[in-house]
């Protein structure tokens, strides 16, 4: 996993850059994410391996309908397939929604509860994150029983444990010491 990230940054930035200078960042984040959702496919891995297929047909093959095969979007894939990097289509597309939020001043939050959130419980975490984060909050929830109470708040730089379990393994933790 790691290995692929750091094979995928350098594409994903390219990715970035080309439709940040175009002004088609949304454009380019859905059509990453056809893109990755059809390399995930394990019959079009086998193809992408295939010597009978050639770069072309699996160029085509991920672009959505309508996307014209000389524009940006499919140039950029045909790059990825003549350095046999097709498969890094998914980390591509998940390094380019963070570059995309970056830019847009988003943080993207998962928010583990031990509880399912209401709506207003969200608006005011997300309230709350925003004061602290100074940026927009897209909130990703998440129900884990186990953690009996309260929640986790993950930022992907910064983890705020909030839950009864976490709580209890640090009291654990100093007892023991």
């Amino acid at each position: 996993m790691a290995q692929a990230i750091t094979l995928a940054r350098p594409y994903a930035r390219a990715a970035f850059e080309v439709a940040h200078a175009t002004g088609s960042l949304d454009s380019w984040s859905q059509l990453l994410a056809f893109a990755a959702a059809v390399s995930a496919d394990a019959r079009v891995v086998d193809l992408d391996n295939d010597p009978r297929v050639k770069p072309e047909q699996i160029v085509a093959l991920h672009l959505p309908e309508g996307v014209a095969s000389d524009a940006p979007f499919a140039q950029f894939l045909a790059e990825l397939v003549e350095n046999r990097r097709v498969t890094l289509l998914p980390e591509v597309a998940e390094l380019f929604e963070g570059y995309k939020r970056e830019s847009e001043s988003q943080l993207l939050v998962k928010v583990t509860s031990a509880m399912a959130l209401d709506a207003a419980q969200s608006e005011q975490l997300k309230a709350s994150l925003k004061r602290r984060f100074k940026r927009e909050i897209e909130l990703e929830t998440e129900v884990d029983a186990s953690l009996l109470a309260g929640v986790v708040i993950d930022t992907g730089s910064e983890v705020i444990d909030g839950s009864a379990r976490g709580r209890l393994e640090r009291m654990a933790s100093a007892l023991t010491v």
